[in-house]
């Protein structure tokens, strides 16, 4: 199909699109490429994101640099966001950071917060092949030929974000790093459950256990702090985009291990450590090929009970948003019925210890 007959074609409205932003976006995209006229020829929403929205669109420019078919994504916030996640801005300048640092992310293209063109702020950033979907990653070798190759892979790129330490001028808007992150994390999970109408003892108890028990603080980095399988492409075998970057932040780099070892996100594969993926000691040795870092089992444990803490506390705030009817979903109501499994899981790592 020539320029011509595609550019015709697009001319019609798509149907997914909502209401105004084709026009706007094509208006948009026209000023942001260099010499060439952008034409918006499909757009589509992708699945998932309680959180974001990412649109997938097909994009036919007519000179300039971009000229020809281009596949880029668009990212925004929906309806409700949870208080948590930083704006798309900071997002945006998050993953200009990241892509700087090596890390193997899809390549930011432009940032708009101008509301007149879709009536929010949102970033463009370069579309990726692969998949991302948890349960296949872990089971489907055909996806994953090489398990030990791609968990040392996913070491190396945490190790290439871990390289990323304060003061960054760009990254001024992340709050300063604490004297002691642990602290500070538990801290925050005590005052929103103090808040809540009924109780969670099986939570309480397990913040208790990490503040008896909480190691001492180290050198801050930038973590990824939903580093998980799910939130990363595959490829041919081979990451080709970590994503999800919005509740990026100083802490400790222990925290992004513990986080993707954690049971609750090896979807069932639980042979696996590494997310369902393969062995740790495959990611710390790829790990260490970037920085020479050691994580002990007892560290491990620790990080791995908090992230089943975390993630319990994300589901009674999601199961909050529609409870309290501040967004109907029931996306956010399933979220919710994991909580009881999760309490399971820090009583179970917790032990008699």
């Amino acid at each position: 199909m020539n320029i011509s007959q595609n550019s015709l074609a697009s001319q019609q409205d798509i149907p997914e699109a909502p209401q105004g932003w084709q026009q706007s976006l094509e208006r948009y995209f026209s000023n942001v490429v260099l010499n060439g006229k952008a034409t918006i020829t499909d757009m589509k929403r992708l699945s998932g994101g309680a959180i974001q929205e990412n649109w997938l669109l097909s994009v036919l420019v007519q000179g300039g640099d971009s000229a020809g078919e281009n596949s880029w994504v668009l990212r925004t916030d929906s309806s409700s966001v949870v208080q948590v996640s930083m704006s798309r801005g900071h997002e945006y300048a998050v993953l200009k950071a990241v892509y700087e640092a090596g890390v193997q992310v899809p390549a930011p293209l432009w940032l708009c917060s101008d509301l007149d063109v879709i009536g929010r702020e949102f970033f463009v950033m370069q579309a990726v092949d692969g998949t991302a979907t948890g349960h296949r990653l872990v089971k489907d070798d055909s996806l994953v030929p090489d398990r030990s190759a791609l968990c040392r892979e996913l070491g190396r790129n945490l190790a290439k974000l871990h390289t990323i330490r304060p003061p960054r001028e760009s990254l001024a808007f992340l709050p300063a790093p604490g004297a002691d992150p642990a602290r500070s994390i538990i801290e925050q999970y005590l005052d929103f459950l103090d808040e809540l109408p009924q109780a969670f003892p099986v939570i309480e108890w397990g913040l208790r256990w990490l503040h008896t028990n909480k190691p001492n603080p180290i050198e801050p980095c930038l973590i990824h702090r939903d580093f998980r399988t799910g939130n990363f492409m595959v490829d041919q075998g081979s990451i080709s985009g970590i994503l999800d970057w919005e509740f990026t932040a100083w802490g400790d780099w222990r925290e992004d291990i513990g986080w993707l070892t954690a049971k609750c996100w090896r979807f069932g594969n639980n042979a696996n450590v590494a997310g369902g993926i393969g062995n740790v000691s495959d990611l710390m040795a790829g790990y260490s090929d970037i920085c020479p870092r050691e994580i002990s089992p007892e560290e491990l444990r620790y990080w791995q009970i908090m992230a089943h803490v975390r993630w319990a506390i994300i589901a009674v705030q999601q199961a909050e948003r529609h409870l309290s009817g501040q967004q109907h979903s029931l996306e956010l109501a399933l979220t919710g019925r994991l909580v009881p499994e999760l309490e399971h899981n820090i009583l179970t790592l917790i032990g008699d210890y």
